[in-house]
């Protein structure tokens, strides 16, 4: 298991992985710019729409301004931290078939290389796969509240929720569905420990822009181990 991740996290900076990366990290500051433009929009529409109706002269519409503004930054940077994980997970299905054909051609080339999902349903994976981290990640934020769990929580949620959906990816290269679905629940506890390890690199600022790619190459390690071991 380690030793699949440190193989990884060695691999993700090599250059056939390092132009996806400025490629995603492109578009990930891309959407970010883009949320933090709309938010500042919103925000600056409602206090026109104040001023309007009390008058520019108003005290009080400079104190407003003053206060939503720093208020508004100090929350978008918050949104914008909470938005990392979500992003990345709607971001790797634009790109784990391209990552995964890369490391099976030069890392596995005897073994049979696995077939990309039909597009329709990699859009539904994406898709699932985006609304459960987003979901497990608004849990995490609401379990932060709570003392004593609050951390526990975000690697627990994200450990099992990242753990499943990139290995049932990679899984899914090899299996028909049904039967990859079935195969991560019989390794449930080694997926799970895998999951940990991306929520560790997720929990890292700046470093976690990396995890899309640095989960896809791992969890292939992780299913060309066990499927060995399995003899799948």
């Amino acid at each position: 298991m380690f030793q699949a991740a440190f193989r990884a996290m060695s691999q993700v900076f090599e250059p056939p992985f390092r132009s996806i990366f400025w490629k995603m990290l492109g578009y990930t500051l891309g959407i970010l710019i883009v949320i933090w433009i709309a938010l500042q929009s919103v925000v600056g529409y409602l206090l026109g729409l104040a001023a309007t109706e009390y008058g520019d002269g108003s005290s009080w519409i400079s104190w407003a301004e003053w206060s939503v503004s720093i208020l508004t930054g100090i929350g978008a940077v918050f949104v914008l931290g909470f938005l990392i994980a979500p992003i990345s997970a709607l971001l790797a299905g634009l790109f784990q078939d391209e990552i995964a054909d890369i490391l099976e051609t030069r890392d596995y080339p005897a073994d049979r290389p696995g077939t990309a999902l039909p597009l329709s349903q990699s859009i539904v994976q994406t898709i699932k796969f985006t609304g459960v981290v987003i979901l497990g990640n608004l849990l995490a934020l609401v379990l932060l509240l709570v003392p004593g769990v609050n951390l526990i929580a975000f690697f627990l949620v994200n450990g099992y929720l990242l753990g499943r959906e990139f290995f049932e990816f990679a899984a899914m290269r090899f299996l028909p569905p049904a039967e990859a679905k079935a195969f991560r629940r019989a390794r449930g506890g080694t997926v799970f420990l895998g999951g940990l390890v991306i929520a560790c690199l997720l929990a890292v600022p700046v470093l976690n822009l990396v995890t899309p790619i640095f989960a896809t190459i791992f969890m292939i390690h992780v299913y060309k181990k066990l499927a060995s071991a399995a003899a799948i």
